[in-house]
């Protein structure tokens, strides 16, 4: 059994028109929410064992504030490029791609919209019009081999954002 926590970066700045997209960073409401809800997610007793990022500055530094939260040592964070914008196909050759590290049972992805909202409704398990900034979709994915999720039997587990009531 695996579980998986797709995660949308928080709000980004647009303060700077200079900066690329990529180099976008995150905004005073995202510095606080990302810490919120990662320690939303740890409040949830969970532990993920691998956080796997879009390498763009507002999805990493998104996924830093959820490395520091659950003290994750650097061999447990990946920086994928092709996460950076992805559709939705993308994140299924990333999980796929995950079969390297099949002792993770618990994984992270940081990543972009909207991809990440296409990814989450071709999952078949809800249908979100658009993942919020921080937003967490969980699953958990009846497999011990990522490179069988596509096929694996998948089931809702919650899915949590910062204006969410708690």
């Amino acid at each position: 059994m695996k579980q998986l926590f797709i995660i949308r970066h928080a709000k980004s700045s647009w303060s700077s028109p200079s900066l690329s997209d990529f180099d976008r960073p995150l905004n005073e409401r995202g510095k606080t929410d990302a810490p919120d809800m990662a320690r939303r997610l740890k409040g949830r007793k969970i532990e993920p064992d691998l956080l796997v990022s879009s390498p763009a500055m507002r999805a990493w530094s998104t996924m830093q504030y959820f490395a520091k939260a659950f003290h994750m040592p650097p061999n447990q964070i990946l920086k994928m490029d092709a996460l950076y914008h992805a559709p939705a196909h993308v994140f299924y050759d990333t999980i796929k791609d995950l079969q390297l590290h099949n002792e993770s049972t618990s994984v992270a992805l940081f990543s972009h919209n909207p991809g990440i909202t296409d990814f989450v409704n071709s999952l078949g398990l809800a249908r979100l019009d658009n993942m919020p900034t921080c937003g967490i979709f969980a699953l958990k994915i009846d497999t011990q081999d990522w490179a069988t999720f596509e096929q694996a039997e998948k089931t809702f587990l919650f899915f949590d954002y910062p204006k969410l009531s708690v």
